[in-house]
Order: C-alpha cells, then structure tokens, then sequence
C-alpha cells in the first residue's frame, strides 16, 4: 500500500492492520546513502566544522595559561594544567548520553542543542573571575563541545558507504586534528596582542558562525529518523495510528527503547571487544599527542630560546603531519578495501580490511617521538624535531583513521555513534590525564629519554594490536552483540 501524496514512500502492510514504512528501493533519493555528492559533502564539512571547534577549545588556551594564572591566582604546575585538561574531562562524559540520544532523535538536533551549551559555557569562560568559576565553565563547555565526537561518526556512516568511508573520515579527520595543533598558535597571538579572555571570545564568535549555517543547510542524515517523519506524516494525513517504520519494534515501548539506547555505550564499554581494543589503541596515540602538546614550550622556548608567538609556530609542524597522513589514510583504507574484495572475489567486505594502517601508523609514531626527543637540544638545527613531529602526526593520523573506520564499519550506521561514544570517553580521558603528569615525567627523565619512554610503549601496544585484529577480529566482532537494538 503507499501513500497517496508520496510516490517515495514503500510501505508493506501487515495483517490488514499495520502499515510498515521503509525505503522506496536501493535507490530512494531521500536515503542518505544516495544523496548527491554536494548534499553528502554539506553534511561532511558542516559537522567537520563542529568537530574542528571542540579541540580547538581544548589547547587554545595552552599559550595564555601563565597570564590566566596570574590574573586568576591559578598556581603553576598541575593546576594550570587542569584549566586546559579539564575541559576534555567533560569532553568525555558527554558522548554517553548524547550519541544514544542521536540515535533517537537524530543527529542534527541533538548536535545543535548540545553546541548551545558548549556555546553559552565557552563565552562565560572569558567572564571568569575566579579559579572556581573557570574551571566549572571548561568542563560545561566540554560537556556541551563533546557532541561532534559522539555524533559525527555518525554522520560519517549515514552518507558514505563502505567502498567511500575514508572519503568522508579524510575531511572530518583533517580538522579534528587541525584544531589541537593550530590552535596554540591563534591563542598566543590572541593573548599577546589583547586580553587572554578574547581567546574564549573569539571561539565563540566562529561558533555562532557555524551554528547559524548548519541551521539553514545541514539536514539530517539518521535513516531511521527520516523514516519516522515519514511515518509521522502518513500517521497525520490518514489518520491511522497503526503505521511504523521498519526500525520501529511493536513489541517494545518508546521508554523502554530510549532506556536501551542510554545503557548500549555503557554495555559497549564493558562488553564488546569488537569496541574496546581499538578504542584503547587510538585511546593511548591520543594521549600521547597531548602529552606532546605540552612539551612545545619547553623545547621551542627554554631549549632554542625562541619568544612565545615564535614558539607556538612549531606546532605547525604536526598539522604538516596531520595532512599528510590523511592524504594517504584515505587512498589506503578505500583502496586496500576494494582491492581485498575484487581479490576474495566477494560482493561485501569484512571489517578486518580496514586493519592494515594500522601498523604502518604504530611504526611511524615511535619513529617521530625517538626523532623529536633525541634532537631537541641546542646543537641540532630545530628543523630536525620538527621533522620528528611530522613523521609522529602521520603515524598518528594513519593509526587513528584506521582504527575509526574498522568500528565503523563493524558496527554500521546505526549504531556507530554509540560505540564511536566509548571510544571518545576512552580518548579523552588519555587526553586529559597525560598531560597532567608531562611536567613529572619531563622534569625526572628529560625530553630525550621521556619520549624514548612513550615510543617503547607505543612499539609494545601499537604493534600487536592490529595484528590480533586482522587474525581475531571476526570473532572478536561475534562476541561483540550484547545489547544491540
């Protein structure tokens, strides 16, 4: 039976009763799968924008921490430290809430509403008078600014398919790493030219700016969402209330779903594998990137002796890193895939292909941090740790993205914002507490023999782990079921 006023529509009756609305076929325009290449990269740049703000927040402040400090009777050391690592503390608690909600109601409404929070909480850091109040102002924003990590993955998932996954991540990659490393850079020349509280400003203001453009051309991209206006609408123009989409279950009331929906990245975290050792890998390459991060102005400025703005130019050298992994991430992980497929001669692909970057990125990143801690010194040209840093952002950005795409793809669409949920707590949490302990480990083994410390430990986890997946991933990925609607 179909709708009278949309020829889209299929519906399949049943037991004379329930109408059950679905895709019109393979090739419904309205499926995000099958949008135009413009409308698939609208939504691709748009919540990449989102994505670029949060990090960008996160070490923005990292140049002005001395002045927020002295005007706030912030004490040096592990406190200062707390003000930029605490946002991402709040960072990691959001996703557990809002991905399963995405998952309900959409992605596009929970990713604008949550973006307000971060928005009003961003802008009252810049108004802070006290300790106290910037420190609960940074973990509200993160709380807020945690959406896109939850959500955009997502999106990812909605528009792109298999063969095109890496297409997609490239984008979104590119400015979640941009941001972190070329943030830095703006806040010093921010706190150097005006007050340090334009560094919150400023962010804001590029916020309302994308807010504003993802209202009027960012469309939703969560099939089952679509689906039920769609039910909604026949609902409304017939007057039946026994019509559902095919994602619905009758057998389960709304509250018991949303209940489901809330505990899934919970049950994800402690229950799925398939979820956890990737999300543990990228977890620790993450927290290693914000250890280095906090390691810029002891080399760039106690070692070389360059003046802050100057400094904080070197960061400049992971975002060459950063885009160059990405260039090759994406050409790599689509084109390894397709290639496995037409060599298995199989018509769907397994998760297990997206693998192999990975070990190409856990043998990069140690390269960059030997590189980049054994040449930080005086008598070596400070091109060279740069170049260190640059070899240690594409190994970085290979692992990542591999990484991403094997849960992606292992866990579809549908619920690939609640498990990318797990993986940004994991993540974060690394961001926020490594460099908490940087100055420690620093002031006791030196630059040198600290990074040394890090590559053995990137070797010993980055090595195995995505030789276990290629051989144990299948079965991993069947262990990986529990709570799944």
């Amino acid at each position: 039976m179909t709708s009278p006023d949309s020829s889209q529509l299929s519906m399949e009756k049943k037991n004379d009763e329930e109408v059950v609305v679905s895709w019109d076929g393979p090739d419904d325009t309205e499926n995000p799968l099958n949008w135009t290449w413009k409308r698939k990269w609208v939504a691709t740049i748009l919540v990449s924008c989102f994505t670029f703000i949060s990090p960008f927040s996160s070490t923005m402040v990292t140049p002005a921490l001395d002045q927020i400090g002295t005007e706030l009777n912030i004490p040096k050391g592990f406190m200062q430290a707390l003000v930029m690592s605490i946002f991402l503390l709040g960072y990691a608690q959001g996703p557990f809430v809002l991905a399963p909600l995405s998952e309900i109601y959409g992605r596009v409404r929970v990713l604008q509403y949550a973006n307000l929070i971060y928005l009003a909480f961003n802008t009252a850091c810049g108004f802070a008078k006290s300790k106290s109040q910037m420190l609960a102002f940074r973990f509200l924003s993160g709380i807020g600014g945690s959406a896109p990590q939850a959500l955009c993955n997502g999106v990812i998932a909605d528009v792109w398919t298999k063969e095109e996954l890496g297409k997609g991540q490239t984008i979104y990659g590119m400015l979640t790493f941009i941001g972190p490393t070329v943030a830095p850079i703006v806040g010093a020349y921010i706190s150097q030219s005006v007050s340090w509280r334009w560094i919150f400003w400023s962010t804001s203001l590029f916020d309302v700016a994308v807010q504003v453009t993802a209202f009027f051309f960012l469309r939703e991209t969560y099939g089952p969402r679509i689906l039920a206006k769609r039910a909604a609408h026949i609902r409304k123009e017939t007057g039946s209330q026994n019509v559902r989409t095919e994602y619905d279950d009758a057998k389960r009331s709304s509250g018991s779903i949303i209940r489901r929906r809330l505990i899934l990245p919970f049950t994800m975290l402690v229950a799925h594998p398939a979820v956890q050792a990737p999300s543990v890998y990228r977890a620790f390459l993450y927290g290693v990137m914000y250890l280095l991060l906090s390691t810029f102005d002891r080399v760039w400025q106690d070692v070389y002796g360059m003046g802050k703005t100057i400094s904080s130019l070197h960061y400049l050298s992971l975002c060459l890193g950063f885009m160059i992994g990405l260039q090759i991430s994406h050409p790599l992980i689509d084109g390894l895939y397709v290639w496995l497929k037409k060599y298995y001669k199989r018509t769907e692909g397994v998760s297990e292909w997206r693998i192999p970057p990975m070990l190409l990125g856990g043998l990069l990143t140690p390269l960059g941090l030997f590189m980049y801690g054994w040449t930080a010194r005086p008598s070596i040209h400070w091109l060279v740790p740069d170049l260190g840093c640059v070899f240690l952002a594409a190994g970085l950005i290979l692992a990542f993205q591999s990484a991403q795409a094997y849960v992606t793809d292992a866990y579809g669409a549908r619920h690939a914002a609640s498990a990318a949920a797990v993986g940004a707590f994991l993540r974060t949490m690394c961001g926020f507490s490594f460099p908490l302990f940087a100055p420690a480990m620093y002031d006791a083994l030196g630059v040198a023999w600290g990074n040394s410390l890090l590559a053995f430990l990137t070797l010993g986890l980055a090595i195995p782990s995505p030789i276990l997946l290629w051989f144990y991933g299948e079965r991993i990925r069947g262990w990986s079921t529990l709570g799944l609607v």
